[in-house]
């Protein structure tokens, strides 16, 4: 992959410019009608189906063994060095041949705190089967990751606790799917598991896509243009006492909005799946064949 242009946006953020990749990338969602497939090159790794109760959903999955990570193995001695995660992570997406990403705008940022619940009721530690509720208006708003998790007295999760306890433990890679209202982990899963066993939540990486930059120039010049009437309509009212600060707080409200437009989350990508419904069906029968009582 081709190095994206950086839009530099201070300590533990930037966005990732992808041009030429246009898809599908190897790490990526296919979708079948009602029916749903994450697959890593041609190895799918979750299958999932909506199952519908009125306005919600619920989305019943199955994992199966094989995710690769699209980041090398941290050594022990590197999470020491002071590295600046958020571009060394951007680094390694550009590189690896098994990333989700492709052409557009990637928000890579440090995160180091969550809602309540997204680490403990919300992050699914069964496997490989599971089911995400999809709920109206609020979402399942989790974590889920793509492989069987490690105990925590496993030899590799007891050496990042002491790195947790130290606080140099390298953070946890999550990419943000928008039709799950939810995180994969892309990478740390044992790292996850030794900061929760200190009783921390784990820092994160967090990849999602953002607008591109003709979308949100598009939707700028919308909102600039309302704002504009609006504010024509106020002037030529009365004046009042209340007028020169109604003025100023539309004046932060536009301001505001306008420097958010370019880091709005866009939809997370899909194709379709090759062989649609049937193809989907054929998958779910062999992994149901593997794993017959999920």
């Amino acid at each position: 992959m081709n190095r994206g242009y950086r839009e530099l946006l201070g300590p533990g953020r930037l966005v990732l410019n992808i041009r030429g990749c246009p898809g599908p990338p190897t790490l990526r969602f296919e979708t079948a009608e009602q029916g749903l497939l994450l697959r890593q090159g041609e190895r799918p790794l979750l299958l999932g189906r909506t199952q519908d109760k009125g306005c919600c959903k619920d989305l019943a999955m199955h994992r199966l063994d094989g995710f690769r990570s699209p980041l090398p193995h941290l050594r022990s001695d590197a999470m020491r060095e002071g590295t600046d995660w958020t571009h060394q992570y951007a680094r390694w997406l550009e590189e690896t041949a098994d990333g989700p990403l492709h052409d557009g705008r990637w928000h890579i940022t440090r995160r180091a705190s969550f809602a309540p619940g997204i680490w403990t009721e919300d992050f699914v530690r069964d496997w490989p089967g599971g089911s995400l509720e999809l709920y109206c208006g609020g979402g399942w708003h989790g974590v889920l990751p793509l492989r069987s998790l490690s105990p925590p007295d496993a030899p590799r999760v007891k050496a990042y606790r002491k790195h947790a306890r130290d606080g140099t433990l390298a953070p946890v890679l999550l990419w943000w799917v928008t039709f799950l209202d939810g995180w994969l982990i892309l990478d740390g899963h044992d790292r996850a598991m030794a900061a929760l066993a200190e009783g921390a939540e784990p820092v994160c990486v967090e990849l999602k896509p953002v607008a591109d930059e003709e979308r949100w120039r598009a939707t700028a010049d919308e909102i600039t243009t309302a704002h504009g009437q609006h504010m024509a309509r106020l002037d030529s009212c009365a004046p009042h006492p209340n007028l020169m600060h109604q003025r100023a707080a539309l004046e932060r409200g536009y301001a505001d909005v306008i420097a958010s437009l370019p880091y709005d989350t866009a939809h997370t990508a899909s194709w379709a799946l090759p062989g649609g419904a049937a193809a989907w069906d054929d998958l779910a029968a062999r992994a149901m064949f593997q794993f017959p009582r999920d």
